[in-house]
């Protein structure tokens, strides 16, 4: 074992290079997935709550909305082919998530985006062109694909790609995407649905195919990362890339631990089995728990159904709509917020905050839906009481925005070792798909059945969350990723799955603070 000072001299060098041009602009590019998944996030919810769309693929669904004028709001769209259209997709993605991460692993990161865009476009085309419901599933599928392709290949390209001191910064610009994907489905939406001809919901549908063409040829000019480009043997293309991202010569510190990392990775022929070993027990932990949370927050109730659940309140069509584009826009203004904060105040500081905030704006909103509607859900809402109801769910979006929506995306994308990291980023978009179906196919059976008391539920597991956070997540920002272990070595509680815990406790103690920009 090496004497602990010259462990902390060796290993707390860091990494030389600035944010340059260029790791900028193939940040970008690839952040653009991010629109594939928020346009299907907001645009769902709209088209569903078209007549026309309604009309036509679910005729029963419109009756019931139609009988259910001066009865109960709350189950007038209580329909379970209506639910399968928009929640087959989440369904396509958590089944084609356990073999995106062999393709990712094997293939790179710029190939995997680019399948994902492949087909993400065949599915807009096929929902856009739809006949019938049969149709509209099976596009929902090929874009369930391309998702799992987006959500579990960009982040991990992202973190690989920044530098350490900015990795949230940039890697957040992918939800800055879905968010700017969201608004721009609302705005579509809002526009379609005053379309004559009753095909403004092929419009909505068809345009996906927008978002899906610009990361399919995006990622055709892309790099591949040097992380992935090294665990391929492509050595000498991965130093040129790294000196090309970091914007200077100086990359041996940084190479080496890369090249490290990837004799370790080579090693590893079974990372499915390997993920489940007790030394990635805390990473594994936060991969599952941080996606499960991070949809039970409610937020998919809100972006899938914004359109449906205005509408429920006691806004009119057109009111419904707009409603659901000033929360879209909310969410794109509060995301910055996380861009500008996420490497200066840390991870943490904004789960918790988020979490408060979110907690008491549910609570908030549940119950001024119960004081009008109460326990039958056959009671009338009057204007201000929607207004303010919008104005909460707005504070409760910007609390998302900046807090669990993008860190929710981030934390599972830089915390596992490059051996584990397809593996383990592929369990959490597997996770983060089953539970987003979850929510999708049982909201509106559970807004029918519980009412206004379903926000309270919603409330229950922001509480938990929040107290979890608080209590078990460590700090990530600056860490370089190739060195992840050590916030896990020196908490509290992680640590003692750690192999040497005693034997590098005090050199971990000292990179997390150098690290974090305190005292060594």
């Amino acid at each position: 074992m090496a004497a602990p000072g010259a462990g902390v001299a060796e290993d707390t060098k860091l990494y030389s290079g600035k944010l340059t041009l260029y790791v900028f602009l193939t940040c970008s590019v690839a952040a653009t997935g991010g629109l594939i998944i928020g346009y299907d996030i907001g645009i769902s919810g709209g088209v569903t709550s078209m007549d026309t769309f309604l009309e036509k693929f679910f005729p029963s669904v419109l009756h019931q909305e139609q009988m259910a004028r001066g009865t109960s709001q709350y189950c007038k769209f209580n329909s379970q082919p209506l639910t399968a259209f928009t929640s087959s997709l989440y369904l396509a993605a958590l089944v084609a998530s356990s073999f995106v991460a062999s393709f990712t692993r094997s293939m790179g990161r710029k190939w995997s985006m680019f399948g994902g865009g492949v087909s993400f476009l065949a599915g807009a085309t096929l929902n856009g062109a739809a006949q019938n419901v049969a149709m509209l599933i099976v596009g929902r599928i090929l874009l369930g694909i391309g998702v799992a392709f987006a959500g579990l290949s960009i982040p991990i390209y992202m973190s690989e790609m920044a530098p350490p001191r900015l990795r949230g910064m940039l890697n957040i610009g992918l939800q800055l995407m879905i968010t700017v994907g969201i608004f721009s489905a609302n705005l579509i939406n809002y526009g379609a649905a005053k379309m004559r001809g009753g095909w403004g919901w092929r419009v909505s549908l068809g345009l996906a195919a927008a978002p899906a063409c610009i990361i399919t040829v995006g990622s055709l000019f892309l790099p591949d990362s040097p992380n992935s480009l090294i665990s391929r043997g492509r050595h000498e293309e991965a130093r040129r890339v790294l000196c090309r991202i970091r914007g200077t010569g100086e990359v041996d510190d940084e190479y080496s631990d890369l090249v490290a990392a990837s004799e370790v990775s080579c090693s590893v022929k079974w990372p499915w089995r390997d993920v489940l070993q007790r030394r990635y027990r805390p990473q594994l932990t936060m991969a599952v728990l941080i996606p499960f949370f991070q949809q039970l927050t409610g937020i998919n109730v809100i972006m899938f159904y914004a359109p449906v659940l205005f509408k429920t309140i006691g806004l009119g069509g057109d009111a419904s709509l707009m409603s659901a584009v000033i929360t879209g826009l909310v969410n794109i203004v509060a995301t910055f917020v996380s861009i500008a904060t996420v490497d200066s105040l840390g991870r943490r500081m904004l789960l918790f905050q988020g979490g408060c905030q979110m907690l008491v704006c549910q609570v908030i909103i549940g119950t001024l839906i119960g004081v009008m509607f109460g326990s039958s859900g056959d009671g009338n809402i009057s204007k201000v009481f929607a207004v303010c109801i919008v104005v909460f769910i707005c504070v409760y979006v910007a609390g998302f925005a900046w807090s669990w929506g993008p860190l929710g995306v981030l934390l599972p994308s830089e915390i596992f070792p490059l051996q584990i990291r397809p593996a383990g980023q592929s369990i959490s978009v597997a996770v983060n798909m089953l539970c987003t179906f979850a929510v999708a196919e049982t909201f509106l059976p559970m807004l029918c059945h519980m009412g206004f008391g379903l926000f309270y539920f919603f409330s229950g597991w922001v509480l938990v969350m929040t107290l979890f956070v608080a209590v078990f997540q460590p700090e990530t920002k600056s860490v370089p990723i190739e060195k992840m272990t050590v916030v896990w070595e020196t908490h509290w509680f992680w640590g003692r799955f750690s192999d040497n815990q005693d034997a590098h406790v005090e050199i971990a103690n000292s990179k997390v603070h150098m690290y974090n920009g305190t005292a060594v």
